[in-house]
Formats: C-alpha cells, sequence, structure tokens
C-alpha cells in the first residue's frame, strides 16, 4: 500500500498562528511534533518509507525536506504553483505509478489534520485498501458524526455492499448544513462526515477519471503519462484550478464508503485547537511563558513572543500573539478568521 501526503493549503483560519508561508501543517499545534510528522509517522505505521510520498508547493518544499529527513528527494512532489487539489492529486498518482505500477492500492491522506486513535487508523486504511483491490472501486472514509456539526460537508450511504463488513454504496455527498438539517443527518444514522480520505489503486482513479472528469482532466492526465520530466511543470501550470471533489469524486457514481475506526480533528480553527490543547478547571488553555489568565472561563491564549499577554474576564474567546499580528475572537466565529485575513 502507499500514501500520498498531501501537504497543502495556506490554513488561513488559524492565522496569524499560520501564514502562506508556514501554514498549519508545519506547525507544532497539538505537541511536540508538527502535524504534518505527526501524519508521517502515522503512515509509517501503515507501510514503508519508501511508499510514502508528500505532494507540497515549490515555496513550502524546503520546510518539508527540513521535517522529515527519512523521506528521499524523490518522494517530495513539488507542485510548480498552487492549483487545487485535483492537480496536486493526479499529478502525484501519474509520478507513483510510473515506479510502483497500476495495481498496488493508493491512499491520500491530509497533513493537517489531528489523530490520537493511531491503531483504529491503520486498521481503517488497511481495510480500504483491500476492499477498492477486491471490487476495483474508489473506497471513501467518512466519520461517524459525533454531534450536527454545521463545519464539514457529509457522506449519504446506500446499500450495504454484499456480506462485507460496514462497507456500503455511497448515496450522495452534501454541503455543510444549517443547525437542523445537521441534526437530522445525525439521528438518521445514515450520513458520515467527509475528511476527504480514498484508496484506490491507481488504474481505477485513471479509469474514473477518464470516464466520469471534464474532458479537460482526461486531456492534462494523458498529457502528464506522455511528457517528459522537463515538461511536468508546464503541463500542470495549465491545470484548472478545482478540488478534487467537484472534479472526480462527487462525479463518480460507484463509490463505496466505510466508517473510520478511529477519532478525528480537521483542526481547523481555533476552538478545534482550544479542544485538543490541555486545559485547567477552568476550561482555560496557555500555550506560551508570559501568559496571566484572571476570572475568565473557556479561554485559549497562544503567546509566541517574549512579551506578556494577559486576559481578564473574558469566556470563550482566543488571543493569540504572534510577530505577524494580534487575533481576539470569540471561539464560536473562528471560522470567520479568513474573512479577516482577506481585509488584511
Amino acid at each position: 500500500m502507499i500514501i500520498l501526503i498531501v501537504a497543502g493549503g495556506s490554513g488561513s483560519r488559524l492565522w496569524p498562528l499560520s501564514i502562506p508561508e508556514y501554514p498549519k501543517h508545519l506547525l507544532k499545534i497539538t505537541g511536540d511534533k508538527t502535524l504534518l510528522q505527526n501524519t508521517f509517522e502515522r503512515a509509517k505505521q501503515i507501510t514503508s518509507v519508501d511508499k510514502i510520498y508528500v505532494s507540497t508547493e515549490a515555496s513550502h518544499s524546503e520546510h518539508i525536506f527540513t521535517q522529515l529527513p527519512e523521506l528521499t528527494k524523490e518522494r517530495i512532489i513539488v507542485e510548480p504553483a498552487r492549483r487545487g487539489t485535483m492537480p496536486c492529486i493526479t499529478n502525484a498518482l501519474q509520478i507513483i505509478a510510473r515506479e510502483y505500477g497500476n495495481d498496488e492500492p493508493i491512499a491520500s491522506v491530509w497533513a493537517d489534520q489531528h489523530i490520537r486513535a493511531v491503531g483504529g487508523f491503520v486498521d481503517t486504511f488497511k481495510y480500504a485498501a483491500k476492499l477498492s483491490e477486491k471490487y476495483q472501486r474508489i473506497c471513501l472514509i467518512g466519520v461517524e458524526p459525533d454531534g450536527p456539526s454545521t463545519k464539514f460537508g457529509y457522506i449519504k450511504k446506500d446499500s450495504s455492499i454484499d456480506d462485507e463488513a460496514y462497507l456500503h454504496n455511497v448515496d450522495s455527498f452534501k454541503e455543510k448544513p444549517d443547525h437542523q438539517t445537521a441534526q437530522q443527518y445525525l439521528e438518521s444514522g445514515d450520513y458520515f462526515w467527509n475528511a476527504g480520505y480514498f484508496v484506490a489503486p491507481y488504474k481505477v482513479f485513471k479509469d474514473r477519471i477518464e470516464q466520469y472528469s471534464d474532458e479537460h482532466w482526461t486531456k492534462q492526465l494523458q498529457r502528464l503519462q506522455q511528457a517528459t520530466p522537463e515538461e511536468v511543470d508546464d503541463i500542470y501550470l495549465d491545470y484548472q484550478d478545482e478540488p478534487i471533489d467537484t472534479a472526480l469524486i462527487e462525479k463518480t457514481p460507484d463509490l463505496m464508503v466505510i466508517p473510520a475506526s478511529f477519532d478525528w480533528m480537521d483542526v481547523g480553527s481555533f476552538d478545534d485547537v482550544h479542544e485538543v490543547t490541555p486545559q485547567d478547571e477552568e476550561e482555560n488553555s496557555s500555550v506560551g511563558s508570559k501568559n496571566v489568565i484572571i476570572d475568565s472561563h473557556s479561554v485559549y491564549v497562544r503567546n509566541e513572543e517574549d512579551k506578556p499577554v494577559a486576559v481578564i474576564g473574558l469566556d470563550n474567546v482566543a488571543v493569540i500573539n504572534t510577530p505577524h499580528g494580534v487575533l481576539v475572537v470569540r471561539k464560536d466565529l473562528s471560522q470567520k478568521v479568513k474573512d479577516a485575513v482577506k481585509k488584511i
């Protein structure tokens, strides 16, 4: 089995901690290792190091080399520019297939997600690989919702497949819902959170792209397969900017899905970061050596500079101080940080 770690994005909802030049997967958010390093450690429990690839954009590649010294440079796929996840993953898949052929399952995982139950993560991906080989179909991994979240897209499962444990056809995809709709999804038991994980052999991905994606993607894939290494960058720059969800996954009618047997968190905003950070009896978290929190509840303070930060009489807020800026946000509005970043 081959693991492709997708290490892109800017993590704008975690500004000013995450910035475009140094996004969240490169940061130590949940411990003494970065999110990327933790993802790499999980991948090593699924397969050997020579079967782990990282796809990243050119501006971040040196950081990847530094953080993952076990990987050879041939295993780090550098995108010449940001073009969305469809170009990123399509490009990486055909590079992997050149070395390992068309038949071995390839799992696409994100570099910036927080997983604690590593054993369950390993077992789930190995099971998905087995099923994708057996049925020659793309297998998704959905996360059982533990509440009516409005932050994620959803996968609706359909009928079970043969007698396989927990394996279902995919009925449809749902965009991020309002709270009432999310509650209905939760109560029905028919929906997973869409974590963006999928597994299949390269020949299955190639077949589905040729059958169901727009002609642009089929032509670009053919160009990549026939290109010399020197021509790849120019082809990549001709790609449309589109996520793989809309370009391929949501157009493929024979998807399968299994539930994740592990906890999962996107760590996409500061309310998520606070949740995975140790808290005191007042549910406050303090990261940094010169923070003071008085008469406050459910506050997350992170101070990246050598100066004091004091928070007094506040509830449900995050206060972030870094050399790149200062953020004070009500945690339930953390999703709006990206709107401030646009204005900045």
